[in-house]
């Protein structure tokens, strides 16, 4: 049977007992396969590599090396969380890589989404070999490939594969969650104990908040996006029902803004939420008017050089759900 075909008569995990059994069976199978050699896993903080992570973890302890690459784009307080739930929770055997700078140098005055997009990956992939480099003694490669994955792309998942290694850096792959979906994936998390701020991670692209910065990233810009956009989904995410996603950007412009009586000029943040079952088609929700004041407010309030929050309710199509 094709091993990247999920059974016509496998049980969709929905209960903390069927995720139980789940990971038992996983464990074993991951004992199995790993030996006693070491793998080596690209830690993004998502969910996905999340639980691979806790089940590799649970499998084979300290055999299995965490590499998270903090380039700078990533949202508010994410890096952080990744070490304290990975090194001082979990004792993971973790490497931390501050790759900001050299990302940021990299990115400086690319103004193109998709040379934006590119120069992450290959920059991603050049720090993962460069970490891979020093480590001996491995032989496999985790990844958080999900079924989604495989039905779409042929089980190559962009923003967490490392195929692009050179030849020498090629390993036997590693894919405990291969034949979930996102929901399954996420009970499992919960059962593995992970935190929910990791478990309910919204969707979040894999060039991070690259694509959201719009236009060329500079970084008192992106850091007034991160700041605004912790303040968003602090104040969106409390709804209930809050929506799928919801998320701002800062758009490449600056607007006429007053202060002390005098003109000065700042940027907008736009914020972004919408409600979707597939990913293809988008519908926008409304947001109570009091809390998008109150969301306007803080930002103004606490973020600056920003002076204007606009609120985007475009569907999709025709736009998408990303700005780039």
């Amino acid at each position: 049977m094709d091993s990247n075909k999920r059974p016509e008569t496998m049980e969709r995990i929905t209960t903390p007992e069927l995720a139980n059994a789940f990971i038992d069976e996983q464990v074993e199978a991951l004992r199995a396969q790993i030996g006693d050699k070491k793998v080596l896993l690209a830690l993004s903080g998502g969910v996905d590599s999340s639980v691979v992570a806790a089940l590799l973890i649970k499998a084979v302890g300290k055999q299995l090396v965490c590499v998270h690459v903090n380039h700078g784009l990533l949202r508010k307080g994410e890096p952080e969380q990744v070490v304290d739930v990975f090194r001082n929770q979990m004792d993971a055997n973790l490497i931390y890589v501050d790759a900001v700078d050299r990302f940021l140098d990299k990115l400086a005055g690319v103004a193109e989404p998709e040379k934006k997009r590119k120069i992450i990956g290959a920059e991603f992939i050049r720090v993962f070999e460069e970490e891979a480099r020093k480590l001996d003694d491995i032989k496999f490669l985790a990844q958080g490939t999900i079924y989604p994955d495989i039905l779409e792309s042929d089980g190559v998942k962009a923003h967490h594969n490392v195929g692009g290694l050179p030849e020498d850096l090629q390993f036997e792959l590693v894919e405990p969650v291969k034949l979930l979906y996102k929901d399954e994936v996420r009970v499992v998390g919960k059962a593995l104990g992970l935190p929910d701020g990791m478990v309910y991670r919204q969707p979040f692209p894999g060039p991070g908040l690259g694509v959201r910065c719009i236009g060329a990233i500079t970084r008192d810009r992106l850091e007034a996006l991160r700041e605004a956009d912790a303040i968003v989904r602090e104040e969106i995410g409390a709804l209930e029902p809050a929506p799928w996603q919801y998320f701002c950007a800062i758009p490449d412009f600056q607007s006429t803004g007053i202060k002390d009586g005098k003109r000065y000029m700042g940027w907008a943040v736009a914020i972004r939420t919408v409600n979707t079952v597939d990913a293809v088609t988008a519908t926008v929700p409304e947001i109570p008017f009091s809390v998008l004041c109150r969301i306007r407010d803080r930002i103004i309030a606490t973020v600056p050089g920003v002076n204007r929050v606009l609120w985007d309710i475009s569907e999709k199509p025709v736009s998408t759900i990303e700005w780039e």
